[in-house]
């Protein structure tokens, strides 16, 4: 298949030798006469192979690579090396730092197309695996944060447990286990995935983080796995949006299919420390954060039932607010299952069941 290659090699007949070769099989060829020529005109458009002369002047082929080798979108570009015979030793080391393959001069057509076709296989892969990753991700993240998690995440794209300081909602229908006991199995999956519509696309709008659905509930985060300042006030916005916004158009629709009348809902919101990452195995991984945080978030959500509001947020909440709304209103200090000391609890005079 046609590639896009870019060649460095200082002598000019290689070059042209190169390039005729190369076009002849449809690939796309730019050719640099040095190294900084080289990483000028990667700069300006990846390549999907390199053809790296070893030694050229200015930077040689060992400088270029180990530049290539430095940058994120250039560590997964194979890089074959063109050695002379004499230039063994300088090609073992090239392979140390990264270089894929090498091509000795003078070129074997047969050999050339070989080593460029071993390349574009492993290259293709790596691109195919990154886009199923990418679109796993981009499922419980908003998709500007997605191209930072790949980078952050490691070779098997596990993103290490790290501590980090955010926002953690908990939500809950309300009733939804009577409704769906009422109701076929598969109107009750298709009534959870347009609620779930809904809800995820109010999560991913304000820069949360879908951890996990929980039943006909969700655990979601603010602030993980890319922290951000206002982590509380985009975990409340979201809260408002779904309570205020998004339910009410569901109801609307559960009562256009003559279903039910309509659900409430519980949302418990509690900052702090937590830790996040992926967990499970390469075959299977699940991001998740875990921690006081998150169980008292939890806890928060339950005592909705009890304290009669839609949205609860703890005081840990209330005071990472950057901007805090007029309608925050204090209920007052609350024991909370699992805790030694009290939680000061605040709710929005807006909402209310």
């Amino acid at each position: 298949m046609p590639a896009s290659i870019l060649i460095a090699d200082d002598d000019a007949v290689s070059r042209k030798l190169l390039i005729r070769l190369l076009e002849q099989d449809g690939h796309v060829v730019r050719a640099a006469e040095d190294g900084a020529q080289a990483l000028e005109l990667f700069d300006e458009e990846p390549a999907d192979v390199v053809l790296l002369d070893i030694v050229m002047p200015e930077y040689d082929g060992v400088s270029v690579l180990q530049q290539l080798k430095e940058r994120a979108d250039a560590q997964h570009v194979p890089v074959i090396m063109i050695s002379a015979v004499d230039e063994i030793d300088s090609v073992v080391r090239c392979i140390e730092i990264g270089a894929d393959d090498y091509l000795p001069k003078p070129f074997n057509p047969v050999i050339l197309r070989a080593r460029i076709a071993a390349g574009l296989t492993k290259k293709r892969l790596y691109d195919i695996e990154q886009a199923r990753v990418r679109d796993v991700f981009s499922r419980f993240l908003p998709e500007h944060v997605v191209d930072d998690v790949l980078v952050r995440a490691d070779e098997d794209l596990r993103l290490g447990g790290v501590r980090t300081i955010g926002t953690v909602m908990f939500t809950d229908l309300r009733g939804f286990t009577t409704f769906s006991e009422a109701r076929p199995p598969e109107l009750v999956i298709e009534v959870l995935n347009k609620y779930f519509d809904e809800t995820s696309d109010s999560i991913l709008a304000h820069g949360g983080t879908l951890v996990a659905y929980r039943g006909d509930g969700f655990l979601a985060a603010f602030g993980a796995p890319i922290e951000v300042e206002d982590h509380a006030d985009r975990a409340l916005a979201t809260a408002r949006d779904i309570a205020d916004v998004r339910l009410p158009r569901f109801n609307e629709w559960l009562r256009a299919q003559g279903v039910g009348d309509g659900i409430r809902l519980g949302v418990g919101l509690n900052s702090g420390p937590f830790m996040s990452g992926n967990v499970g195995s390469p075959r299977r991984l699940e991001y998740t954060v875990h921690g006081d945080t998150v169980n008292t978030a939890s806890r928060i959500e339950g005592m909705t039932k009890e304290v009669r509001a839609p949205i609860l947020l703890a005081q840990s909440t209330r005071d990472a607010l950057v901007r805090p709304p007029d309608d925050l209103y204090f209920l007052g200090e609350f024991e909370v299952r699992g805790r030694k000391s009290a939680v000061a609890l605040w709710s929005l005079s807006s909402s209310r069941w």
